[in-house]
């Protein structure tokens, strides 16, 4: 061996072991952070998102000082006030109309004036009524106009006005009087004295209009644990329709599958031993039914989601920008979630995206849960969407935002951290193929997804509303329920409303209906709606025309008018279903996106029932109407309270007009029937309690629009994979700490500042 090779084996050697105590040295060593890119930037736009964003608190405390200071009434804060009071219920964003708003964004007009919505209970006055005011302008409002009269036909009966919170507690008081005139029995059947119980509401209040008559059923009160699940037998009917609380009464009593006049005469049965008592030891913390305190000590941790190189959406204000799609987000607090201008590479797909309704049906043989049909609007499913918890609700590291309201109270309230937004890896291709002929390569595209969350508490149950944006050009909804069941003492035959999930505990059956708004605007206003469908048609083969085959075939139609495009609920619908431009894709079809829904609902409501027309939106699991300004919501909040003479009734908007060619909305219905099961304790869980739809490009490009994803992946036989340029999977980013904030949960501070809905 000469010198100069001795050299050259010294000198790799030496670089060998240079590189091996490097590698040895990094060895726990922690990795270098992620780089950041806070996702708030300049607005782009100029910040035209804003005419659609939610009201900010100091415009919500400008809309109180100004009705004060305006109306020549006095008003009470609504947080304590009497029904005999005056007082401010809600006050909220009202959205502009369309064609306002489509000038400002699209044309040369004049921003839209920012104005409120405020809704007021007037119970002192001579004809007590609910009154709807616009307010304006905003910031600073010099003018209020009542609108009730243009949006109903005729002023709001008082009756039909929400329940408060203020009521509630009046309702407690008196559940809490009348208890106690059954002592014996009470600590016979329940160890109680009546002061540990607690009582749910049920609605709708009666049945007919003008009555304010609601069942309350009763829990052990659980210290750390949902009493949902430990119903003690006994239900009292509550009049509380006066004005004068203090004329307030119970109508009835029901315990065991048994109906008394009142508390004192249940007491005297139990008394003279005419009463058969099912005793319930009040539960323990360590072994309630329903506990959902861990039962193990932590495990190892399970995977993080994070950003390597920062956040790749963009949020300014309202407005979220991701891969070519822009998306302008609010928050009703009645209704919900919901969404105006998105827009899909500069063009708008739809205008308007909003969450209406969720319906909870329920059946049993005791008088709450056969009664029972909650239409959460009434409540606030905007209002009661809280703090989202880190980690769990929504990825750790996802942007979360805090939404406004003011409800109950002359004073904004803020749900801290209650919409987060993320982008998610689905861990699924979005598309690929693998080439094992002619020639050899593999191509394909991650499935990652920009998701906009917000989850409401409605009692018992905790709704997830998800709105996803797809670098293919689809929009997806999707909704899942989660929380505790709702249930029944279990006597007689309970189980032919439900199961038995404890000892004397009844999983009450219930349908789950969830209503939406899609006003979609394909390639400009005008759309018409189109249909496809398959069928098989016999034909001799024509090669030889000896033998016959079924020969596939499409079947295209266009609706022309909105009875034929009102699909009943659970009847055949056809398979593809289009809002159609007049324009055409590069291949002569009509630019059009495809309406596609995964739902399994239960049955509606039958139309003979006196409150149907109250929830006549769930009679279609789709229909298309003509958009009309005086149509904004399918529903009302008023139908909660008077659903046999509804407020608003959605089957009047399908009146046979021309949808051809015209600015078409569809409102789409999802759901599913619930029959409670062993696993729904402690929790329902969400796998396999997820409905919603899709919105779909067809033919509405020319090609899919994820080819132009920078995230694409292709090599061919002739590639090596494993290098930088051929493959960008095979360069990942180097190992970075990604940014964890430090944990914070604020939720049951804002939980201090409302009641929930039904809670006493």
């Amino acid at each position: 061996m000469n010198v100069r090779t001795a050299l050259v084996l010294l000198a790799l050697a030496l670089a060998t072991i240079f590189a091996l105590v490097c590698v040895l040295l990094s060895r726990g060593r922690a990795p270098g952070a992620c780089p950041q890119q806070p996702p708030a930037q300049e607005d782009p736009d100029g910040g035209q998102s804003l005419v659609f964003a939610d009201l900010t608190p100091a415009e919500l405390a400008q809309v109180v000082r100004y009705l004060q200071g305006h109306l020549g009434l006095r008003l009470v804060d609504a947080a304590r006030a009497k029904p005999s009071d005056n007082c401010i219920a809600s006050v909220e964003l009202q959205v502009p109309a369309k064609a306002e708003v489509l000038r400002f964004l699209d044309g040369a007009g004049a921003r839209p004036r920012r104005e409120a919505l405020a809704v007021l209970y007037f119970g002192e006055q001579a004809d007590p009524n609910v009154t709807e005011y616009v307010v304006g302008p905003l910031p600073t409002p010099a003018y209020h106009r009542d609108v009730t009269v243009r949006r109903y036909g005729g002023k709001v009966p008082y009756h039909r006005r929400p329940v408060t919170g203020k009521e509630y507690v009046d309702i407690n008081a008196l559940i809490r009087r009348e208890l106690q005139k059954a002592p014996r029995f009470l600590a016979a059947c329940c160890e109680s004295d009546g002061t540990d119980l607690t009582p749910l509401t049920t609605a709708p209040r009666g049945f007919k209009s003008g009555d304010r008559a609601t069942w309350f059923v009763l829990f052990h009160s659980v210290a750390g644990s949902g009493y949902y699940l430990s119903p003690v037998g006994l239900e009292v009917l509550v009049d509380h329709g006066d004005l004068d609380v203090s004329l307030w009464q119970l109508r009835r009593v029901f315990y065991n599958g048994q109906y008394f006049a009142n508390m004192a005469d249940l007491e005297e049965e139990f008394m003279a031993n005419l009463l058969e008592v099912v005793k319930i030891q009040k539960p323990r913390a360590e072994s309630v039914l329903g506990s959902m305190r861990p039962r193990h000590q932590p495990g190892s941790l399970g995977p993080l989601h994070y950003e390597p190189e920062g956040p790749r959406y963009s949020i300014m204000g309202n407005r979220v920008t991701f891969q070519g799609w822009s998306i302008t987000f609010g928050m009703s607090p009645s209704s919900g979630p919901r969404f105006f201008d998105i827009r899909y590479r500069g063009e708008r797909i739809v205008y308007e995206l909003s969450l209406q309704e969720a319906l909870a049906l329920y059946g049993s043989n005791c008088p709450g849960g056969m009664s029972t049909r909650y239409l959460d609007g009434s409540f606030g499913i905007g209002r009661f969407a809280y703090e989202l918890v880190r980690g769990l609700d929504c990825p750790y590291t996802a942007t979360y935002v805090d939404r406004h309201y003011l409800v109950e109270s002359d004073t904004p309230k803020t749900n801290q951290n209650s919409l987060c937004i993320f982008e998610h890896d689905a861990a699924l291709p979005l598309r690929r193929h693998f080439s094992d002929s002619q020639s050899l390569y593999y191509g394909g595209l991650r499935k990652t997804t920009l998701v906009i969350r917000a989850i409401s508490t409605l009692i018992n149950y905790d709704y997830i509303w998800d709105f996803m944006f797809h670098s293919s050009g689809a929009v997806e909804v999707r909704v899942h329920a989660t929380g505790y069941i709702s249930t029944s003492f279990l006597h007689g035959q309970g189980t032919d409303y439900g199961s038995r999930v404890g000892p004397h505990t009844l999983g009450t059956m219930h349908l789950h209906h969830m209503h939406y708004k899609v006003d979609l605007d394909v390639d400009g206003q005008l759309n018409t709606l189109e249909t496809q469908d398959m069928g098989y048609k016999l034909v001799k083969e024509p090669w030889s025309m000896q033998n016959t085959i079924e020969r596939l075939y499409l079947r295209r139609k266009r609706l022309e008018r909105e009875d034929e495009a009102a699909f009943l609920l659970n009847a055949p619908m056809p398979r593809y279903l289009s809002f159609a431009s007049p324009n055409s894709n590069k291949w002569g079809h009509p630019r059009s996106y495809r309406i596609q829904i995964n739902s399994f609902a239960g049955e509606h409501l039958p139309t003979s029932s006196p409150m149907e027309r109250a929830i006549s939106w769930g009679r279609y699991q789709l229909a298309v109407t003509r958009r009309k300004e005086e149509e904004p919501t399918s529903t009302s909040i008023y139908n909660q309270n008077d659903p046999w003479t509804p407020t608003v009734a959605f089957a009047d908007f399908i009146n046979n007009e021309t949808i051809t060619n015209e600015d078409l909305v569809a409102w789409i219905s999802v759901g599913f029937l619930h029959v409670p099961h062993a696993e729904d304790i402690p929790n329902t869980v969400t796998v396999g309690n997820g409905v919603g739809f899709f919105l779909r490009p067809y033919n509405y490009f020319d090609e899919d629009p994820s080819v132009d994803s920078p995230d694409s992946v292709y090599f061919s036989s002739e590639q090596d994979p494993g290098t930088c340029g051929a493959n960008p999977l095979a360069c990942p980013p180097p190992a970075c700490a990604p940014h964890l904030p430090p944990f914070r949960y604020g939720g049951f501070l804002n939980l201090s500042l409302a009641l929930p809905p039904g809670a006493l």
